[in-house]
């Protein structure tokens, strides 16, 4: 029996993919946003597709304010910036 791969709804683009090919930002029980690349940090999470173009979307649209209900940091959109042009996500 093949097991059910659990899928996550991108914020920029809307579209349903698989968890592992998204990146995931959290907020921390303390309120700190940050990158989560194993999927496994406690918090809050929302999920981005690995492309600079989602990324736009999401900032244009204020999806993670959103999702937070916080703002977020230019250095977290900085960071998911750079991760995603240096390919270091999913690791």
């Amino acid at each position: 029996m093949q097991r059910k791969i659990p899928m996550r709804q991108c914020v920029g683009c809307r579209e349903m993919k698989p968890k592992k090919e998204l990146i995931r930002v959290v907020k921390s029980p303390e309120g700190a946003i940050s990158l989560d690349f194993r999927g496994k940090a406690p918090g809050r999470g929302a999920y981005v597709c690995p492309d600079p173009a989602c990324l736009k979307r999401a900032i244009k649209s204020k999806a993670l304010e959103r999702a937070f209900e916080t703002a977020i940091p230019a250095e977290i959109y900085q960071a998911l910036l750079t991760a995603m042009e240096e390919g270091d996500h999913g690791a």
